[in-house]
């Protein structure tokens, strides 16, 4: 090759690295949009429950109606991507995304908001998962970590911006017209995405898989101990997590006697660290691998829930939710840079499909569980959530230890 050649195919290369980085930078937009307004229903709840006369537990039932319609379909969108490719359904995500959104500003009553809410999450389970299949297809194992970060940041910052942001404008702007601009703003992302449909790989299996051929898949990473392990964490970290959070803001509102401004602002540490940390975390486990910070997360998480059952100022637990964040950033995004590597390439929407239902099960089912709890009291549920946490935490260790890069692992 002559160095004309040369240089011809390293500006192309370079051209293409940077349009990799256009494209994931709006993907990241995009999933952060997704988790700002699934994350913006939590302080809400106390407010809804006034505008729709219902019970808190009764309005709190959108949560887990969003949670478990997303963790369902997110199954057929891996499997869909496999065949269909990562773009075309990730434009079909968005798109019913936007129009559901909008629609549930419309919600006259507690029945129409959960129908829209579970509508709403049958669209946008496309997004997120098949936008870390695009990681697994596009960059090697070692080099995940930082582009996993990205979108965890952006997810992290929309946790943060929904949180505080949902209990800050209600009152001046209405909780319908939150709604209303979250849309606007998929919708500037997905016009702003179409240029870059053709960098997505094209699809790489040839038909649909049978019923056979998909429980064949499933089976396959989890007959595997590392498969069974990653997804059995998957699925309780999630549960911790939603249990805890989405009763945040009535934990604030009881304990506290808060106002939406000040359980917005108290809230608003739930994202933080992720927005600011997860690019580093990224790069720290591209170098360091997964043994020690996962079951970290998993004890640092725990703690702050056990440290809220004690009688603690309010800027103590303002502590304690930012250690709680943490403790997600320092699992989730690692979890799914292992179900990158589990599996066959070509049915990796389909193993990131299986990872995102379990989370956004347990999302579901652990704010579900919390609430039942909610009957004892919030030192009963914290304590019950927190005590798992921490020994699910100490358990990790030893589960965990082979979770080295991969140039230790072949060293």
């Amino acid at each position: 090759m002559s160095q004309k050649d040369t240089h011809i195919e390293e500006a192309d290369r370079t051209l293409r690295l940077k349009k990799h980085q256009q494209l994931f930078n709006l993907l990241s937009i995009a999933a952060g949009l997704i988790f700002l307004q699934g994350f913006m229903i939590a302080p809400l709840i106390p407010r809804l429950s006034e505008v729709f006369n219902v019970p808190v537990q009764e309005i709190g039932f959108i949560v887990p109606a969003y949670m478990l319609s997303y963790a369902l379909m997110a199954l057929f969108y891996g499997l869909l991507s496999d065949r269909f490719g990562r773009w075309s359904i990730i434009r079909l995500s968005l798109i019913i995304f936007v129009v559901c959104t909008a629609l549930t500003a419309t919600s006259q009553n507690a029945g129409q908001m959960a129908t829209w809410r579970l509508l709403t999450g049958i669209g946008a389970s496309g997004v997120i998962p098949l936008t870390f299949a695009l990681i697994g297809d596009l960059f090697p194992f070692d080099q995940r970590g930082v582009k996993l970060g990205l979108v965890f940041a952006a997810m992290e910052g929309g946790m943060a911006a929904g949180s505080a942001g949902g209990a800050i404008l209600e009152p001046y702007i209405g909780w319908r017209w939150l709604f209303l601009g979250t849309a606007i703003m998929a919708a500037i992302v997905l016009v702003l995405l179409n240029p870059y449909g053709a960098l997505f790989d094209t699809a790489k299996a040839e038909k649909l898989p049978s019923i056979r051929q998909i429980f064949r898949g499933y089976s396959k990473v989890l007959v595997t101990f590392r498969g069974k392990r990653t997804y059995s964490y998957v699925l309780w970290n999630g549960v911790y997590h939603s249990g805890v959070y989405t009763w945040l803001g009535l934990y604030l509102s009881q304990r506290y006697d808060m106002g939406a401004l000040n359980i917005g602002l108290t809230i608003l540490g739930y994202g933080i660290p992720g927005l600011l940390l997860s690019p580093a975390i990224g790069k720290a486990v591209d170098k360091w691998g997964r043994r020690w910070l996962i079951p970290a997360g998993l004890i640092m998480a725990g703690l702050s829930g056990l440290f809220m059952i004690l009688n603690i100022p309010p800027y103590m637990t303002t502590i304690s939710v930012l250690i709680l964040s943490l403790g997600y950033d320092l699992t989730q995004p690692l979890f799914v840079g292992i179900v990158t590597d589990l599996g066959d390439d070509d049915k990796l929407g389909q193993t990131m499909g299986l990872k995102v239902f379990l989370l956004f099960t347990g999302f579901g089912v652990g704010s579900l569980i919390f609430g039942e709890l909610l009957n004892f009291g919030f030192g009963v549920s914290l304590a019950v959530f927190g005590f798992i946490q921490l020994i699910s935490g100490l358990i990790a260790i030893p589960l965990f230890w082979r979770e080295v890069p991969w140039s230790q692992s072949s060293s």
